[in-house]
């Protein structure tokens, strides 16, 4: 609970240690579309124009291609029950799956699904997204780790918000040469440089999925996509919409 405060303290502060200003956006939905409330969301990413999508748990991780129309899957891609699935992206001709504690990182043909190989993994897998030239994961940390194709380290990046580490990163997403990530327990996504790690805005998301959609297995904002028109796409655990959003600034 401690940690959790520290978080919240650090995302509601308005005070910069540094001459820049960190921005404040809140949302304004332009449509909903429906979601499997059954799905743990967990990876959440547009490839050109196909939307995708990793859920886990213990049992019900899987890999799925997605229909905005559609809460069922037009494909869906089972794990062993050992496995817990999490982020996920497609880079080149490559699939990336990571998983949490397992320590195994998944490769598959992105065209055909094809399995081609596994990786041990040296730390846990939360979020994964590209710059279109490598990888970057986070891992529950305040850390960002950029990995070659070939997942070779190429460098981490110290994610801060007021000078502070900001831990908690969980779902990335590449949106306009920054990187946006949910913080794990919040409903606040942060937009960070990627050549230095600074949160240059905060998204406040609370209230986007409404009480009277809320069900007792509800879970937390989880899932940051965006497609080749640059609409921007939303949603969590176990929810039953996906949110097409715009940021509106809010102004001193």
């Amino acid at each position: 609970m401690k940690r959790f405060l520290l978080i919240i303290s650090l995302l509601l502060s308005c005070t910069c240690s540094s001459s820049a200003r960190v921005r404040h956006y809140t949302l304004e939905v332009q449509k909903e579309y429906p979601h499997d409330r059954q799905a743990y969301t967990q990876g959440f990413f547009f490839q050109g124009s196909q939307l995708y999508e990793s859920t886990g748990l213990k049992g019900k991780s899987s890999f799925r291609r997605l229909s905005l129309e559609s809460a069922e899957p037009e494909f869906k891609m089972d794990f062993n029950k050992k496995y817990f699935v999490e982020g996920s992206v497609i880079l080149g001709d490559t699939l990336y799956i990571l998983t949490w504690q397992n320590k195994v990182l998944f490769l598959y043909d992105a065209k055909t699904m094809e399995y081609k190989a596994s990786y041990s993994y040296p730390r846990e897998g939360w979020g994964l997204t590209t710059d279109g030239k490598s990888l970057i994961a986070s891992d529950g940390t305040s850390y960002l780790y950029f990995l070659s194709p070939e997942l070779k380290l190429e460098r981490s990046l110290n994610v801060t918000l007021n000078g502070k580490a900001l831990k908690y990163l969980n779902e990335l997403e590449w949106i306009d040469g920054k990187i946006w990530a949910n913080v794990y327990m919040t409903d606040f996504i942060v937009i960070i440089n990627p050549k230095d790690g600074k949160v240059e805005a905060l998204v406040d998301c609370s209230g986007l999925l409404p009480e009277n959609l809320r069900c007792e297995d509800t879970d937390v904002l989880n899932g940051i996509a965006v497609d080749s028109q640059g609409r921007i796409f939303l949603t969590g655990k176990n929810w039953p919409r996906i949110y097409e959003v715009r940021l509106v600034e809010e102004k001193d």
